[in-house]
């Protein structure tokens, strides 16, 4: 017998679908989505993304389980760094970010839904026109390193747990030909070392995803596809509080290795969902 409705929702459909298929809980891949609102529509942008966006945009899709967002007050960004970036131009560009864990193995099943209600969404007027994407991707997941080791969340419960703080950290490869050493010189040698009795609880580590050609075209195709790593790091304290001691020079680190540049470093604190707060300390 069909549902009720199934006719027009294709609902006797649910049951199939969800019958085969990945369905673990482990991270797969990642949405880091990393926007500008235009100057003077930063609570209208708010607003939006809390009240309709995040969750019709978002979290209401399939294989999409876990989201968080964080936004960088005016002190904030000043404390980005490389001052020439390749990911934001200026580098204080991008005052809040959006980041989303999808089930292993389900990505393309994801991206099919996403673009069609992204259509969706922009036919029915409910797209925030006064934004700049300035570092928007689909990331496949590479690693995650844990400062505790078995102690304390793993990476799936990193968007749930209640961090203090985020770093975003954007390294590029010399050449693709050495991406996969720059990633095992992060794993093996240069993460655990900075995470020790630093207050990072972990480091998850991706590569970005090519976005389908029928994408919004609000939306820039994605850069450094060949040599690019994003880096999470996840903070039990306020960025404020630990910048100088553990996230400054990350960059010569980085180019002393002879494997890659760091192309931007960027502290967030969590938003508090449904509320305004630090829309005002923006600019």
């Amino acid at each position: 017998m069909r549902d009720a409705g199934s006719e027009g929702t294709h609902s006797d459909l649910y049951a199939e679908l969800a019958s085969v298929g990945p369905y673990g809980a482990e991270v797969g891949h990642a949405l880091i989505t990393m926007v500008e609102p235009h100057r003077g529509h930063e609570h209208a942008y708010n607003r939006w993304y809390e009240d309709d966006h995040f969750i019709a945009g978002a979290m209401a899709m399939p294989w999409m389980y876990a989201g968080r967002r964080w936004v960088a007050t005016r002190d904030l960004q000043l404390l980005r760094y490389p001052s020439e970036s390749a990911v934001a131009r200026p580098v204080t560009d991008g005052c809040y970010l959006s980041v989303y864990w999808l089930t292993a193995g389900r990505y393309e099943e994801h991206m099919r839904w996403t673009v069609g209600i992204n259509k969706r969404l922009n036919r029915d007027g409910r797209v925030f026109q006064q934004r700049t994407h300035v570092f928007t991707a689909f990331q496949d997941h590479e690693t995650t390193v844990y400062r505790d080791g078995a102690a304390g969340p793993r990476d799936f419960h990193a968007l749930d747990h209640p961090y203090a703080g985020l770093v975003l950290q954007v390294i590029d490869a010399e050449s693709p030909a050495v991406r996969a050493d720059l990633l095992e010189w992060l794993r093996v040698r240069h993460l655990p070392k900075r995470l020790a009795g630093s207050p990072a609880a972990m480091v998850t580590v991706f590569r970005p995803t090519p976005l389908p050609g029928d994408r919004m075209t609000y939306v820039k195709q994605v850069e450094g596809v060949d040599v690019r790593l994003t880096l999470l790091w996840f903070l039990e304290t306020g960025p404020r509080d630990c910048w100088e001691q553990h996230f400054t020079g990350l960059g010569e680190e980085v180019q002393e290795s002879g494997l890659g540049r760091v192309e931007l470093v960027a502290p967030f604190i969590p938003t508090v969902p449904g509320t305004d707060r630090y829309v005002n300390e923006l600019r």
